[in-house]
């Protein structure tokens, strides 16, 4: 055989061939812990189970349950995240746009198409109804509707489609 062995040579390994040893790791501090080495990641990531949508942990202290990670906090009350929608903007859009004769635009912004659609068609069901003087009634009463509808927009925050309270 030549000077170099088979890695497939059976036999005692030849101590000069060896890798030299390992240095120790150098000590961690008390304060704090060690860097972590390239590619690893730093923290250890806990395991969790997917939940399905709609179902979650409890809040502590509330009945109600916590969906996933919230992007605009939770609410204090029920510990369900706030939603992505505004409750300014919705109240100023239910609230100035009967003004100019558009109703239902806030509530179509907040994910309620129900109520929104309800408030655009009602006013202009109105407006069709005016020739034979039921209008005179409907226009007044969708436009008080959506003008109310604004206020409380803005002074409670009402929900998003998903039932998540506006932020």
């Amino acid at each position: 055989m030549t000077d170099q062995q088979s890695p497939y040579a059976s036999g005692p390994p030849d101590p000069s061939q060896q890798p030299p040893a390992q240095a120790s790791p150098p000590p961690v501090p008390e304060y704090g812990t060690p860097e972590p080495a390239y590619g690893q990641q730093p923290y250890a990531q806990p395991e969790y189970a997917q939940q399905p949508y709609g179902q979650g942990y409890a809040a502590p202290g509330t009945g109600y349950p916590v969906y996933g990670q919230p992007g605009y906090g939770v609410d204090p009350v029920t510990g369900r995240p706030w939603s992505e929608k505004s409750r300014t903007t919705a109240g100023l859009l239910s609230l100035l746009l009967p003004l100019v004769g558009v109703c239902g635009v806030g509530r179509l912004y907040a994910g309620n198409i129900g109520l929104g659609l309800a408030q655009l068609i009602g006013l202009y069901v109105g407006v069709a109804l005016t020739p034979v003087l039921v209008g005179f009634v409907i226009i007044p009463a969708v436009w008080i509707w959506a003008v109310v509808d604004g206020i409380v927009l803005l002074t409670n925050g009402g929900k998003d489609a998903q039932g998540r309270p506006l932020r």
